[in-house]
Parts: C-alpha cells; sequence; structure tokens
C-alpha cells in the first residue's frame, strides 16, 4: 500500500515530535551543568505553547468539523463532552503513571537500573501515543494545523527526553544506554501514527476528526496545567517561567502569518 501524499507528510511530522525527545537527551549531555534558568523557559514555553495550539488551533477546528455534522448546539456539546473525555485520559495516565523529575544524580545512582529505565520510558511512552494520533491527524487534515500541533508537541518532548535520559545515564553512567531508552520513548509518537493511518485512515471524517481534534485538546490543556507550567514555577526563575507562558501562548497565533 503506497502512501498518499497527506499521509507521509502526517507521519513524517509525528516522526519528528516523537525524535525530538532524543533532542533533550542531547542538549543534557551538551550541558555542562544544569541551567535551571533555562529549563523553567522551555517548561514554560511549551505549556503556553500547548494552551495557545489548543483554543487557537485544536478547539475552533473540532467545532467547526462537529457543526457541520450536526448543527451548532449538538456540536458545541459534542465539542465539549470529547474535551472533558480528554481531560480524564490525561488526568487517568497522569494518576497510574508515575512522573518522573530532572533531579540530580544523588538521587538515582542507588536505584535499580531496569526499575528506573522502564518506568520512566512507561511513563513517556504512554504519553506520546496519543500525541502521535494527534499529530497524524492534525497533519493529515492541514498542513498549517499538522504543523502547529507537532511544534507544541515538539517544544514538550524536549524536557521529556532529559526526564528519561538522566535517570538511565545517573544509574548506568553510559550515554549509550540513555540514548536509548530515550529513543524507545520518542518512537511510541510515530508507531501511534502509524496505528492511526492503518486503523482509523478509512473512517476519517468531519466526526472522527472533530471528535479526536477535541480530545487531544483536553490532553494537550491538562498536560500543560497540571504538569508544564507548575514545574517551569518549582526554580526559583518564576517571573521568567511567567514571560515564557506568554510567549509561547502569543507566539502560536502569530504563526498564521507565516501560511
Amino acid at each position: 500500500m503506497f502512501l498518499d501524499e497527506n499521509s507521509l507528510r502526517a507521519l513524517l511530522l509525528s516522526f519528528i515530535a516523537g525524535m525530538s525527545t532524543l533532542l533533550g537527551a542531547f542538549i543534557l549531555f551538551t550541558m555542562k551543568e544544569k541551567n535551571e534558568k533555562l529549563v523553567s523557559m522551555a517548561l514554560g514555553f511549551s505549556g503556553g505553547v500547548m494552551i495557545s495550539v489548543s483554543f487557537t488551533h485544536l478547539l475552533p477546528h473540532a467545532h467547526e468539523l462537529l457543526e457541520s455534522a450536526y448543527g451548532e448546539k449538538i456540536g458545541l456539546l459534542l465539542q465539549t463532552i470529547f474535551l472533558l473525555i480528554g481531560v480524564v485520559i490525561a488526568g487517568g495516565l497522569d494518576r497510574f503513571v508515575p512522573h518522573i523529575n530532572t533531579g540530580s544524580c544523588e538521587e538515582y545512582k542507588h536505584q535499580n537500573l531496569f526499575r528506573v529505565g522502564f518506568i520512566s520510558t512507561l511513563a513517556i511512552g504512554l504519553h506520546n501515543f496519543p500525541e502521535g494520533v494527534a499529530t497524524f491527524m492534525a497533519g493529515y487534515n492541514d498542513l498549517s494545523l499538522g504543523i502547529s500541533v507537532a511544534l507544541a508537541i515538539t517544544l514538550h518532548n524536549i524536557p521529556e527526553g532529559i526526564s528519561v535520559a538522566m535517570p538511565i545515564y545517573c544509574a548506568t553512567g553510559s550515554k549509550k544506554k540513555a540514548f536509548k531508552y530515550t529513543f524507545l520513548s520518542g518512537i511510541v509518537e510515530p508507531i501511534g501514527a502509524l496505528l492511526t493511518y492503518f486503523v482509523l485512515r478509512p473512517y476519517i471524517n468531519n466526526f472522527t476528526l472533530g471528535a479526536i481534534f477535541a480530545l487531544i485538546s483536553g490532553i494537550m490543556l491538562y498536560i500543560a496545567i497540571e504538569e508544564l507550567i507548575p514545574s517551569s514555577r518549582q526554580y526559583k526563575y518564576i517571573r521568567t517561567a511567567i514571560i515564557s507562558t506568554f510567549v509561547g501562548i502569543i507566539m502560536m497565533p502569530l504563526t498564521h502569518i507565516l501560511h
């Protein structure tokens, strides 16, 4: 089966977004010491981008698609329902999958490698799977929307890559193993996109697109509000984190100028 142009474009965007976790590991190993200000900026900016993409790209598209299928009132009701389902899904993952932080090596060096590696890879992988679905569906439907979603997820995945690579490297002293585990967590994203292509593509219509866009909005808003923004403020650079969040929010609508 040959890939059509839309599918190839969507899969490529998903692959780039997923592999950005490796960029997080690369940044970790090129920094001589942990730059907390940079981490705070990256987390805040990523949270702002996710909020902006949800409200200026995904939700308007979801509303338009669901309204065209079911009318204004039913479309708005369905959008809200799927948005809440997305929040519940993200909350469920957050509840049952442990958080992995990017603390010092002292927190990791005495822990078992398999436990640390498995938990960190599982946590990020489970978060990346629905993101792969989101990137594929957005990129398949609209190039501009796909790029915006891929950018938001890429910025989110960079600190996630650090959160996987840090405990693995501290537990083993091996950069190779740290990159390996980071790669495994990131490759889940394009795998999610591939499964979407083979399973969901025949059923893509206004309802499925609108429902998935609303779902992903809920997931991204939860990640931004519950994880990224609070994490950006846990360091002493609170003002920097706030400014970075607003820069992320403001920047995404401006990308329309480029298209």
